[in-house]
């Protein structure tokens, strides 16, 4: 019977050290974020502290790797893997159900084991979800190139935003936010409750400005948050799913400060003088390039925003920026669906290069 223990407690460590390896890589390569990998790597080494308390000898003398009568079972879909983030999944619920078999097997050696295992097991459920849904704004906002800002203040704009946002749709953009000012809350509702359902539609991200609230109540896939708005961990606290939050910044100091809490992008601007808000002095290209310096080092995804126009855009691109906010360029030209074709063109065709 000592030997079946044993053998459990081997197959199992060694299945819970595999997840943690994948679950680090994945943060590693992946999100690109120093802090996750290192609280992955540090709950692996808590748990070979913890087997550490068994006897090695008996462990490696109980494998019985050629004869398992496991190794051949195979089940349809036990293997589908159809992404990076399918991959980190497997592994968070493979390290969670290893460690319990090894807590429950283990007390049987000593309770001591129980109480290293259940621990380990606890602290891997708290970081699959921080691991997860880190992974969840960054990885979308990744793919974001053209981010479209759409602005209602007066009925004319209420009654063009199911038109406008299709427009956005067909003309390629990639996400979507809707700001109402000066509305009435059950109104700003009922509008980014139409806008977030075209935007599923489309398959386009939908960012609701300022308001959590109205993005969880409308089913967007995020909310972005000014400098006076709560803060993303608040955020967090409300969201009954994994929520993208965005936080704009105007200056290093604001980075930085957005980059602790932490959001899953950021808003980098104004680049230029725009009517849509006034800032003075405007952030300009300088700070564009400085952003780009530190969110190398974090899983932070960006935006450059304000007064982009497809004169000056290249400027833009040309100090690292992956992603574009464009606004009045393309919501009050005469043709908001060519005007997002012609910005994914450039975007497209300077990106590929």
């Amino acid at each position: 019977m000592e030997k079946a223990v044993y053998r459990i407690l081997d197959a199992n460590f060694n299945r819970a050290r595999e997840a943690l390896r994948g679950m680090e890589e994945y943060c590693r390569f992946v999100l690109n974020n120093a802090a996750l990998s290192g609280r992955v790597k540090a709950l692996r080494h808590a748990l070979c502290q913890a087997a550490a308390q068994l006897e090695q000898g008996k462990l490696l003398c109980s494998r019985d790797s050629q004869n398992d009568v496991g190794k051949a079972l195979r089940f349809d879909g036990q293997m589908k893997r159809l992404s990076l983030e399918d991959c980190f999944v497997a592994s968070a619920k493979r390290i969670t159900e290893a460690l319990r078999a090894m807590a429950e097997v283990g007390q049987t050696i000593s309770p001591s084991l129980y109480d290293a295992f259940e621990r380990l097991r606890f602290d891997a459920y708290t970081l699959e979800k921080d691991i997860y849904i880190t992974g969840f704004g960054y990885l979308r906002m990744k793919k974001v190139r053209l981010y479209v800002l759409l602005t209602v203040k007066t009925e004319q704009d209420k009654q063009k935003l199911p038109e406008l946002t299709k427009a956005c749709i067909a003309g390629g953009a990639d996400c979507l936010q809707l700001r109402c000012k000066g509305l009435p809350d059950r109104e700003i509702l009922n509008l980014s409750e139409t806008f977030t359902d075209l935007c599923r539609k489309g398959d386009v991200l939908s960012i609701i400005n300022d308001s959590p609230d109205i993005a969880i109540l409308s089913g967007a896939d995020g909310v972005h948050l000014g400098q006076e708005d709560i803060a993303v961990e608040q955020v967090r606290l409300l969201q009954p799913r994994p929520l993208i939050a965005g936080v704009s910044t105007h200056n290093i100091e604001q980075l930085g400060q957005a980059i602790t809490q932490p959001c899953d992008y950021v808003a980098l601007g104004p680049v230029f003088a725009t009517q849509t808000k006034s800032y003075e002095p405007a952030a300009g290209l300088g700070y564009l390039n400085q952003a780009m310096d530190v969110l190398k080092q974090c899983s932070i995804s960006h935006v450059a925003i304000g007064g982009i126009t497809l004169d000056n855009v290249r400027q833009v691109l040309e100090q690292g920026i992956q992603c574009v906010a464009i606004c009045s360029a393309i919501c009050s030209a005469d043709s908001p669906e060519k005007a997002c074709r012609n910005f994914k063109g450039v975007l497209n065709s300077f990106l590929a290069r």
